[in-house]
């Protein structure tokens, strides 16, 4: 695969509102699209500028990379780019793809064999040569996957070309969704100050098999009483006055099989609370509060979605999930954003946090 596209642009007039509108006008073009590919003849205006303002009516975050799979069949490979929020939808999008003699549809970027993977970026290179690991360990949380990477040419002026080659290389290499499922931690450092020996990169899926053998945590953990959990709430002042207030699910914080709920969803909504020390006035209050209660009616703790709690602070209320998945709360979280966007500004995230770690603040045990 040698082409990878943001997508960008601007709407055209055909609509494509859903998967199959996207569908329908690609196999009005396939034939077209295939001959682009294959004799790789002007692709990025032939093909690119015509496939990215389709897919970007769907959804932003759509990327995409293409080439020959083999003589007979293009392949067509959709990509979120490791952003855990999108790999739902593109997963989606593939799966509802129609079946075409000389066209291969892919979700996410494959693995792919060491030897198959060279990529050169900002001037550097990225392959089994160049980069190197070494495991952290901490016996707080003896599960995390934590490595730290070691790139030949690496050093502060190029730190960022280096992690953006390296992950591109990581997500060839061990495949995106493993990549993304897998890997707990991720960081850098200059060959001259690594901490221990280093490994071959090529060893790395082997090191992850060991690790996984070596698990000790509980994953196979299920709540589904939330409603008789303690909930603590906790009160605090910035120097500025102004106030912070949450209610937290002490029990389910204490928790010992956190790590079978890895996935962590937070969403924030905006209000005005410049006249109440950043706080929600008693409307805003139950506005909130009824935003909040259609949040638990979709993500039930019976169904592995377990609710942590709220915090309001500074006009933001932040509103936390673990999750046992990340697809289902990708799509609510998506949906809620949609259906209130002109209405209320809400933003979202999800990311992996197996020892549920960015909650440590609120453990009464800490």
């Amino acid at each position: 695969m040698k082409f990878l596209h943001k997508i960008f642009g601007q709407r055209k007039d055909e609509p494509i509102n859903t998967y199959s509108d996207f569908w329908d006008w690609f196999v009005k073009n396939e034939k077209a699209f295939f001959t682009i590919v294959k004799e790789q003849s002007n692709i990025e205006n032939k093909f690119f500028d015509k496939l990215t303002p389709k897919l970007n009516e769907l959804k932003d975050g759509y990327f995409f990379l293409t080439g020959m799979y083999n003589d007979k069949t293009a392949e067509l490979i959709i990509t979120p780019d490791g952003n855990v929020k999108n790999v739902v939808f593109v997963e989606e999008l593939i799966e509802s793809a129609p079946k075409l003699d000389h066209w291969r549809f892919t979700s996410l970027k494959p693995a792919l064999d060491i030897k198959d993977i060279g990529i050169s970026m900002a001037g550097l290179k990225f392959n089994e040569e160049k980069l190197s690991f070494y495991a952290n360990e901490n016996p707080d949380y003896p599960d995390e996957i934590d490595i730290t990477i070691v790139h030949a040419d690496f050093n502060h002026e190029n730190r960022s070309e280096i992690i953006n080659g390296t992950y591109l290389f990581l997500d060839n290499y061990l495949g995106e969704l493993n990549f993304i499922e897998i890997i707990d931690n991720l960081d850098f450092q200059e060959k001259k100050d690594a901490e221990k020996e280093l490994i071959p990169i090529g060893k790395l899926k082997d090191f992850i098999t060991w690790r996984q053998k070596e698990f000790v945590e509980k994953y196979d953990g299920i709540r589904t009483n939330s409603d008789a959990d303690s909930c603590s709430i906790i009160k605090a002042t910035f120097e500025s006055g102004r106030k912070l207030i949450a209610a937290i699910n002490t029990d389910l914080i204490k928790w010992d099989r956190k790590a079978s709920h890895p996935w962590i969803l937070s969403i924030e909504i905006k209000y005005n609370g410049e006249s109440n020390n950043g706080m929600p006035d008693d409307s805003t209050f139950k506005r909130l509060n009824v935003l909040e209660d259609e949040l638990l009616a979709e993500l039930k703790d019976k169904d592995g979605y377990l609710y942590i709690g709220r915090q309001s602070a500074n006009n933001l209320r932040e509103i936390y999930f673990a999750c046992k998945d990340f697809r289902k709360p990708s799509k609510v979280a998506f949906e809620f954003q949609e259906k209130y966007k002109d209405s209320e500004e809400i933003v979202y995230d999800i990311y992996k946090d197996k020892y549920w770690k960015s909650f440590d603040r609120f453990n009464p045990d800490n």
